[in-house]
């Protein structure tokens, strides 16, 4: 099969929500709450042991979710007529609180402990804000919990929109290097026409690259087609493939959508070509322009040889002004560009605590902070 080309049918090979050790799923308002602005309880109790079971095989899942502002309006008694932008940030506000907590008593007879997290796109898109929400997400998927992932829309402006939390998952899910992202919709999938509309449309199981022609079956969807038109799904589809991260498009108004979509439900999946650490490695060697040099010693330089991360014992020199998180160059003691890779600290602390063992950070710096100068993982050899 060409690799810009869409199949007909599922291949023999394992699905990627079968391969996958970490997920995302992003959950729609309409499936997670009704029309009078009640959370849906028996349809989130599926939802729960479905998690229950993906987590019980061993496998990371992060939720993104809607409904706040859908939930919130009820409490408000904001249910006629188009809200204000103000009516929504503050009925988002309301909703937030009570979407957790439904969550919460969801997932309690699992024993799974909630987090809550509330993101904007900026926070996927500044790259200090990137940083710390990837380090509280993967400290909290360390430490077993389920992060459950809002649009924080009581301070969003433009983001509150149908669509947004469509790229939100998919940024998220690029975020943590995780390698499949599901969308339950109202939808099972992506059809060559509006099925709606037209009674000849053909479902697409599988597509293995975003294609013009793949692109223009979205068209431009009918209020209701899914939550955020199926224009805002390939957009998700785009970001998570770039980087790695296989998408599904399932419908989620069944009880028990992802079981069945990991018994091999309908859905149109689509395939990343590469897996996440690899695009990840693949940024940064190649679209990052670096910010400063790190020269390190022979001994250094033989770890990073033999795919061990940075040190600050092993680094001799600091040059340039960056800040944790900026790409900066690792330098052999000639001068020889060994690698490209992500610093964990600004060039200040890194000058600080160069030449020291990783035990001595904390006395040097005044807080704990990585015992890598450069992990391994945002790292990539020249």
């Amino acid at each position: 099969m060409a690799p810009d080309s869409a199949s007909d049918t599922v291949p023999g090979h394992s699905l990627p929500l079968e391969r996958a050790r970490r997920l995302v799923v992003k959950i729609g308002s309409a499936l997670l709450v009704d029309e009078a602005g009640r959370v849906r309880r028996s349809w989130l109790e599926a939802l729960a042991a479905d998690i229950a079971a993906l987590r019980g095989s061993g496998r990371e899942v992060v939720v993104v979710s809607s409904g706040a502002i859908a939930v919130g309006r009820r409490h408000l008694g904001l249910t006629r007529g188009a809200p204000k932008l103000e009516e929504k940030q503050a009925a988002a506000a309301v909703g937030q609180i009570r979407l957790a907590h439904a969550y919460e008593e969801a997932l309690a007879p699992h024993g799974i402990t909630v987090a809550q997290v509330l993101l904007t796109l900026g926070d996927t898109e500044e790259r200090r804000r990137h940083l710390n929400a990837r380090s509280t997400l993967a400290t909290l998927l360390r430490h077993g919990a389920l992060p459950v992932i809002n649009e924080n829309d009581t301070v969003a402006t433009a983001e509150i929109r149908f669509g947004d939390n469509d790229r939100l998952a998919a940024r998220v899910a690029a975020m943590i290097d995780a390698d499949a992202l599901v969308l339950l919709s109202d939808i099972d999938g992506l059809y060559t026409a509006d099925p709606r509309r037209d009674p000849a449309a053909r479902h697409l199981p599988l597509v293995e690259a975003l294609t013009p022609e793949i692109e223009a079956m979205a068209g431009a969807a009918p209020t209701g087609y899914s939550s955020g038109g199926m224009v805002t799904k390939l957009a998700a589809a785009r970001i998570a493939l770039s980087a790695g991260c296989s998408m599904a498009i399932a419908n989620g108004r069944p009880p028990h959508a992802l079981e069945a979509l990991t018994r091999g439900g309908k859905a149109t999946w689509f395939l990343a070509q590469i897996e996440p650490r690899q695009a990840r490695k693949r940024w940064i060697a190649g679209a990052l322009m670096p910010c400063g040099s790190l020269t390190v010693d022979a001994g250094a330089a033989r770890a990073l040889a033999a795919g061990k991360s940075l040190l600050p014992a092993g680094v001799t020199a600091v040059e340039g002004r960056f800040e944790r998180g900026d790409p900066v160059r690792v330098l052999s003691p000639e001068g020889r560009e060994l690698a490209r890779g992500l610093s964990a600290y600004s060039a200040e602390d890194a000058a600080r605590i160069a030449g020291h063992k990783s035990r001595d950070i904390e006395t040097l710096l005044g807080y704990r902070g990585r015992e890598e100068l450069i992990h391994r993982d945002d790292l990539v050899l020249s």
